[in-house]
């Protein structure tokens, strides 16, 4: 019983990291962006740059991790050894947990450089989805405090 009650949180846990993951794609739109005004420049490829973005690194991959360990820990040892490897197996299922979010939700991303047509030269980061090459015509698109680059 012990051994699917296990298989289970870890199932659930992988559920809640996968919907933590929010995305920095050039189309997608959180809820909140839609139906609002945005402010559109054409511009230039001047350069592209492959970077990567940082993964999440909230409190649920942290307690996630606790969690699994300290049941983990709890298994093992007898008496005072069991309260010892419970909380070991708490720390470091919570550093694990951590590690794993930010690991799960990295991104690669593309750094883009445009010369505005009537403006500075600007670079907006995104994900990696569309590509771009220097002197492709581009739209910029500012609005809620995102900017965003297409095509």
């Amino acid at each position: 019983m012990a051994k699917y009650l296990r298989i289970f949180i870890v199932l659930c846990l992988g559920a809640l990291l996968a919907a933590c993951a929010s995305s920095n794609s050039g189309d997608t739109y959180s809820r909140s962006q839609t139906r609002q005004v945005q402010t559109v420049k054409m511009g230039v490829v001047e350069s592209v740059r492959l970077v990567k973005i940082e993964g999440t690194g909230s409190p649920v991959g942290t307690g996630a991790g606790a969690v699994v360990g300290g049941i983990a820990g709890n298994s093992m040892g007898g008496g005072r050894g069991r309260a010892i490897t419970t909380v070991i197996g708490a720390v470091a299922g919570g550093l694990a947990g951590a590690a794993a979010e930010e690991g799960i939700t990295r991104k690669e991303g593309v750094e883009v450089t445009v010369q505005l047509d009537k403006g500075p030269m600007i670079a907006i980061v995104q994900e990696a989805d569309e590509e771009f090459y220097p002197g492709d015509r581009v739209r910029v698109l500012e609005g809620g405090g995102v900017t965003r680059v297409s095509h």
